[in-house]
């Protein structure tokens, strides 16, 4: 049993980064990675990609040597978060600010007991949920429901005008809520896409299309796709740079 003379030693001694536990994590196969990485989305989820036939029995001992710099990046994303404004944190957000179209679509919320919950778009840039509204979580989803239709009508003209001005073809679109990535080209030159860009602003997603959009040429990250990036987005170094700080845009709640 601790006294509380323990408890003043532990807080004096608190664990170092090397100490920390470590988080649970998701791991991913990629065709183009060459070695194990390791990202951390905004939203603190540790993510582990692997090369294809690499032994996941292995990402323990990867984990432990990499334990310090998970422990930093996390304390740094937290900081980051505690300074972010209300709407980013609440349960039921009173707006929503699409940068990526600059536009700010105001939430509305009215209560109708033991009605389902319900969402409209009332009027130009406003959306009205109706319906039971203290369960927040039906409300979150149906706004990411929103949000991916949203991102549909505006990420697909978006990617065909750039297909066809920097003649690289694909041959489909997808929209999804991916946790860790912006982005995504298969083999098939099937692009996929995160909703989660229309909150990004318009140059960063102009990168991440045409990022996607070199994959369907060179299913890596050689020097030769790095020429193809520059080519068409010649100021891609910064939006790399920018990219890693960009879930800051990202309201906590689409995840939560």
């Amino acid at each position: 049993m601790f006294t509380p003379e323990d408890t003043q030693q532990l807080t004096l001694f608190p664990l170092t980064d090397h100490q920390a536990p470590l988080p649970d994590y998701q791991v991913r196969e990629s065709a183009r990675a060459r070695h194990v990485s390791l990202k951390i989305s905004y939203q603190g989820t540790l993510e582990v990609v692997i090369p294809i036939g690499f032994d996941p029995q292995g990402i323990p001992d990867i984990l432990e040597q990499r334990r310090g710099w998970i422990a930093k990046t996390l304390k740094r994303i937290e900081k980051q978060r505690d300074t972010l404004p209300p709407e980013h944190t609440a349960e039921k957000p009173p707006s929503l600010e699409l940068r990526s179209r600059g536009e700010t679509w105001q939430v509305l919320y009215k209560q109708v007991r033991g009605a389902t919950v319900a969402l409209t778009q009332s009027n130009p840039q406003e959306l009205t949920l109706r319906g039971s509204i203290e369960d927040a979580e039906a409300c979150r989803v149906l706004l990411r429901n929103w949000l991916q239709r949203k991102a549909r009508v505006e990420l697909s003209p978006w990617l065909q005008t750039l297909s066809q001005k920097c003649d690289l073809a694909y041959s489909r679109l997808t929209v999804r809520g991916q946790t860790s990535r912006w982005g995504s080209c298969s083999s098939h030159q099937s692009i996929s896409l995160n909703y989660k860009l229309l909150f990004l602003p318009p140059p960063l997603v102009e990168y991440v299309l045409i990022h996607e959009l070199c994959h369907t040429v060179h299913m890596n990250h050689s020097k030769a796709f790095w020429q193809l990036v520059k080519q068409y987005c010649p100021t891609y170094n910064q939006a790399k740079t920018d990219l890693k700080q960009a879930w800051q845009y990202v309201p906590g709640w689409v995840d939560a």
